[in-house]
């Protein structure tokens, strides 16, 4: 089973995040499960979700502890709390960031963790300049696709669809394409 960790703010997307790859695995034939875990309801306020893929039935329900993954939408959180906390030793890590790693703080954390399983994305710009609205969801779950090879482009590009319509999906998706393109590219 393999099981992300999604830390945001009220706002921008994170429960619609772990529901888009609840949805995009799905499609791809796996069990899948999605689920929010709310402090204060409230805009701003810290938001964790949770996703499971697995190729057999989940019967897991409580949160998710040790994730294979974390999916950090706002990096203000990166040192509120400990958000790497439980993470499997060779677990991935996607920021959504403009910054490198050194000037998140993380620099001497990730000379321990395989180079190739952390990458730093520029989400929230993908998405103003694809959305017009700084929720960087889909564009993080455009690098996760590219990161693990977990989902295809393809199947997320359906998720959200079916979470969206019109322009709003065409507008996610491209963010969600030029975040893969970014990843896959190395830059």
């Amino acid at each position: 089973m393999f099981q992300i960790r999604i830390h945001g703010r009220g706002g921008q997307g994170v429960v619609s995040a772990a529901e888009m790859l609840s949805i995009a695995a799905f499609t791809e034939g796996k069990h899948s499960q999605a689920f929010p875990s709310f402090g204060s309801e409230r805009m701003g306020a810290p938001v964790m979700a949770f996703c499971r893929i697995d190729d057999k039935e989940i019967r897991l329900r409580e949160p998710v502890l040790n994730p294979d993954a974390l999916i950090i939408q706002d990096p203000g959180l990166l040192h509120q709390v400990n958000l790497f906390e439980g993470l499997q030793e060779k677990g991935y890590i996607l920021i959504n960031s403009s910054h490198t790693l050194a000037d998140l703080g993380l620099g001497d954390f990730t000379t321990s963790h395989p180079q190739e399983k952390i990458r730093v994305i520029p989400a929230t710009e993908l998405a103003l300049k694809h959305v017009g609205r700084p929720v960087p969801n889909a564009a993080l779950l455009g690098g996760f696709a590219a990161l693990t090879g977990l989902i295809k482009m393809e199947s997320l590009e359906a998720a959200i669809r079916e979470k969206f319509s019109g322009k709003i999906a065409d507008a996610n998706i491209a963010a969600a394409r030029a975040a893969f393109a970014l990843v896959q590219g190395g830059n």
